[in-house]
């Protein structure tokens, strides 16, 4: 039977393990985030995580699946706004990712391999489909409490949000560095929410930054 000590040995040998691995994870997106799929080494890599290339390839086998995995970790870090779930929390959410997209390396690496994956050979819609779930959760909350038009289809809506979101920030990237990206998540969501909320919500809908109702908050409609 193995002794006490052996197992806190190797409790404490995964748990660095694990440690590595999240360090090598973010160290990886915030230089695919800073320079590209192409230009980004595995030597590179290393050298941020403060890492060997020998336990970067042990967690890692190539760069391509470094990158899968930036790309599916892209919401590890976030915490999403609170709320009951419908059409405001949703619109809380775009706009909490809008910040975030600003400042957060793990979320910005995942995003910018998403879009550029197609140069580097991989065609993983994944990312996508993780946002169109959560995305499809509130319209669904929204639709059970009378939130959406009746002319509404969830699933349809999700992958609307989706594409015009992902659209909007690549836009916002390339013009501004994303500088402009709440204003414009914010404009998304003026002209948008008119079209899909129901008369009994769309005058209390607000567009804006998460958090509590405050004064500065604009109606959507």
């Amino acid at each position: 039977m193995e002794n006490r000590p052996a197992r806190q040995a190797g409790a404490a040998k995964q748990e660095r393990a694990v440690r590595t691995r999240a360090t090598i994870l973010r160290a990886a997106a915030e230089v695919f985030d800073e320079v590209g799929f192409s230009a980004a080494s595995i030597r590179l890599i290393s050298n941020r995580a403060g890492a060997t290339l020998g336990a970067l390839y042990f967690h890692f086998s190539s760069k391509e699946e470094l990158a899968r995995a930036v790309m599916l970790s892209q919401a590890d870090e976030l915490v999403l706004p609170a709320g009951p779930d419908g059409l405001q929390r949703l619109v809380d959410i775009t706009a909490y990712l809008a910040e975030q997209l600003q400042t957060n390396p793990v979320l910005r690496g995942g995003v910018r391999l998403a879009v550029e994956q197609g140069a580097f050979g991989m065609r993983e819609e994944q990312p996508y489909q993780q946002w169109a779930e959560v995305f499809r959760a509130q319209l669904s909350a929204a639709e059970e409490a009378g939130e959406l038009n009746e002319s509404c289809d969830v699933d349809a809506l999700a992958w609307l949000v989706v594409s015009t979101f992902s659209g909007t920030q690549l836009f916002s990237q390339i013009t501004t560095d994303r500088q402009d990206l709440p204003e414009r998540v914010h404009t998304l969501w003026t002209y948008l929410l008119p079209g899909i909320a129901s008369d009994k919500v769309r005058g209390s809908l607000t567009v804006g930054p998460p958090g509590p109702r405050a004064a500065g908050r604009e109606p959507a409609a």
